[in-house]
Order: C-alpha cells, then structure tokens, then sequence
C-alpha cells in the first residue's frame, strides 16, 4: 500500500481527471487545442502553489506522448540543462516529436542559465515548460519570455475544492477504506487558500489522528485543532510561503520593526528569494507608507537593485535595513486607495471625453474643432498655477485622493485647499 502524500496520491494522471483551471483545459481552451492538434508551443505557467502547474505538464507530456524531462532551478544550472537539450536533440532525431522540458521555479534561474535555453527553444529541440509562482514579467529574461506563450493557472474555488475532498474519501486508495464522513468542510478550504495541494495533506493529517476508528466525523473543530498543533509541517515544501509574508508585511504596516525582522529572518533562514522579499517591500512602501514619507519608495527600490549586486549572505543586511526603515515610517495609504476609488469610477462610468481644453491638436483641423482652446499654462500664471477643470464634466465633483492623517499630508491638504479653495472635499 503506497504511503507516498495524499496529494500525490491523488494527482490526476489524465486531462479528463484534471478537473480545474478550465479557460486552459476546457472545450475551447488553449492548452486543448495544443493537445488536440499535436503542435505544442513553449509555455510558461504562471499561479500559486497547489495550482496544478507540475500536473499539468505531466499531462500534456503524456497526452501528446512524448519525452519527459524535468529540472528544478532550485538545484540545476547550466550544466545539467544543456545536457538534457543534448539527449533532447538526440531524442528528436529518433521519433520527430520535440521532447519536453519542465522546469520548476523558473524564476530562480538566472539570466546565463535562462539564455542557455533560447536556442533549443528557438529551434524546436524543446519544448519548453516553465512553472513560476513570480510575475513571469519580472522573472523571465525578455528573449526566452517572448518564445513562450504564459498561462496563469488560478486558485481553486470552494466547489473544485469540495469536490476534489469528495473524490479523496472515495476513490483513494486508503481513505477509500475508511468510513469517513465529512460533516464540515469550511475549516479545510479556510487553511488551503485554494491550494489543492495543502487541502488534501490537511484532510490526510486531520484523518491521521483517528487511527482506526471505524467512523471518522470530521468537522471545523477537529480540523482545526488537528491543523494548529501541526502547522510546522506545512512548512517543509515552502507552504508557509504567503503566509510569512504576509505576516513580515503586516508587521511593516503595523509599525514593529522587532516583528518585520523577525518574519525577514524566518524567511531568509528558509530560503526564500531575496528578490521576492524586496519586490514586495517596494509595494509596501507605496501602498502603505505612500505620501506619508516619499523616500520609503525609493528606499526600497535601491534596496531592490542592491541585492542583485550583493547578493547572498550580505543581502540579509540591505533588507534588514530596509524592513526597519519601513516599519518605523509614518504610514498612509492614501495613495492607494486613491487609485482604487478612480477604478472603480472609471468601471462605473466608462470612457469619459476628454475636455476640448486638454485635447492635443497637432493638425488644422483639430485646431479648427476647439482642440486645445481654451487651456491654461500653468507656467504662465503666478505660483505656476491656474484654476481650471482637469477632469471630465461629469467627474468634476469627485474626490479620488484624500490626504492621510499625518504630518506631510496635512500640508499637503492645506496647500491643495488654498489652491482649489472649495473643490476638494478634504
């Protein structure tokens, strides 16, 4: 009997049993009709953990019935790369077909190892398969990202997540055995995220502590006590991953320093990518500290493109510095808010006219048609500023940037009050 993990387990083997992710796999959906006609094309999947990226792959290798090869970029480099394109090569000569190279955490190869595959992917030696929990933007070289096509895969919803629970307590091979009954189910999809992966080896741990009774009731009470006294476990594979950053920025937001580098420790000391930390300090800076205190954004940025230089062990000391420097900020998230109220105006409203005074008029006729007219050069007027309306007719009242309630914003509200006197509603 297999004591391999539920999860493992239970990974679909078939494109019939992979019952998720279906704007990919569906009737119409892209990854379908690659299978469908035999012609693949090189393909990055872009998604969080326990999205069914690795699965995925699997399929699509055994479904168009050719070669299988897999790297993780966490342990290989150039050297093992060009050694599996050579058998691919090889391979290709003999049956027609491209092989297929998975890679794992693509992300985390750098720029030589990611260039040691533009040409195999170019040629067709490969088929290339990249999996990325980061923004592919940002991670993958721009030549190799513009060979492949990228697919986002989503977390599952509560009712792929229910029926991937009732499918484990049937058809497993273990838990088929027992009498399990499911009498909650809302603790389990709370602590998996919509991780399919951290679902079921929560289900398989929580089943764990009944040894062999022979009626298992499982409710929200049990899983979470069972789940609680074990959460070290899900740490092992990098499951904790969202969780501590979270935790690490929320503390910066919350102003403790003692408990950002605490967080920054736990993550450094679990092997974390340091280019992962620092991109979502420069988000914070923004999000969180904003107007309040400008140089946060910049502070971080330079933190952001240090470590690259730097990099390991020294890193730890540029992000410790700079995970202080946001903590013990003042904080506004004016700016964000700001943005998000304008998309939701802009989402309500749609595509407002641009006023005639702030249109372009680089021909005649524009001009001819008012284009232009009527706009204020603020350069031209005392203090570089004219009173005058920038936004839509129908928009004139609205008020999308509300000053935070600290020291530079509330001169900020000052100043913007004595230049629009009654405009702004701050």
């Amino acid at each position: 009997m297999s004591q391999s993990p539920l999860a493992e387990r239970m990974r679909p083997k078939t494109l019939k049993d992979y019952q998720y992710q279906s704007h990919l796999i569906g009737k119409d959906g892209p990854i379908r009709r690659m299978i469908d006609s035999g012609n693949l094309a090189s393909m990055i999947f872009w998604g969080p953990p326990g999205t069914g990226k690795t699965t995925l792959a699997e399929i699509i290798a055994s479904e168009s019935k050719r070669e299988y090869y897999t790297l993780s970029a966490v342990s290989s480099g150039v050297k093992e790369v060009r050694e599996v394109i050579e058998k691919a090569k090889n391979q290709n000569l003999f049956t027609g077909k491209s092989p297929i190279l998975f890679i794992d955490e693509i992300h985390r190869f750098n720029k030589s190892q990611q260039d040691s595959l533009l040409q195999a992917v170019e040629k067709g030696w490969i088929v290339l398969v990249g999996a990325t929990t980061e923004n592919p933007s940002f991670e993958v070289v721009s030549a190799l990202l513009s060979r492949c096509q990228v697919y986002t895969l989503y977390h599952l919803d509560k009712n792929a997540l229910s029926n991937l629970l009732h499918r484990a307590i049937t058809e497993d091979e273990i838990l088929s055995k027992k009498n399990i009954i499911i009498d909650e189910e809302e603790a389990l999809f709370q602590y998996s995220g919509g991780d399919a992966r951290k679902l079921l080896n929560s289900l398989d741990l929580v089943v764990q502590q009944f040894n062999d009774q022979e009626e298992i009731h499982i409710n929200n009470e049990e899983i979470k006590k069972v789940i609680q006294e074990n959460m070290a476990l899900y740490d092992k594979d990098g499951e904790q991953h969202y969780d501590i950053i979270s935790a690490f920025i929320k503390s910066i937001r919350g102003s403790d320093p003692n408990a950002a580098v605490y967080w920054l420790a736990r993550m450094l000391e679990g092997g974390e990518d340091i280019k992962f930390i620092a991109r979502r300090m420069v988000i914070s800076a923004s999000e969180d500290i904003g107007m309040a205190n400008p140089t946060a954004l910049i502070l971080a940025n330079n933190t952001f493109q240090a470590i690259a230089v730097i990099g390991n062990p020294e890193a730890r000391i540029l992000l410790s510095q700079c995970a202080v420097y946001l903590a013990t900020s003042p904080k506004s998230n004016a700016s964000y808010l700001a943005i998000n109220s304008a998309l939701s105006y802009v989402k309500k409203t749609g595509n407002l006219s641009v006023p005639l005074h702030l249109r372009n008029a680089p021909t005649q006729l524009m001009k001819e048609l008012n284009y232009g007219s009527g706009y204020k050069y603020s350069h031209d007027y005392p203090g570089n500023f004219a009173y005058q309306e920038f936004l839509p007719d129908e928009a004139s009242h609205e008020t999308f940037y509300q000053p935070g309630n600290n020291s530079r914003e509330n001169k900020l509200r000052d100043y913007l009050r004595n230049l629009w006197m009654d405009k702004y509603d701050f």
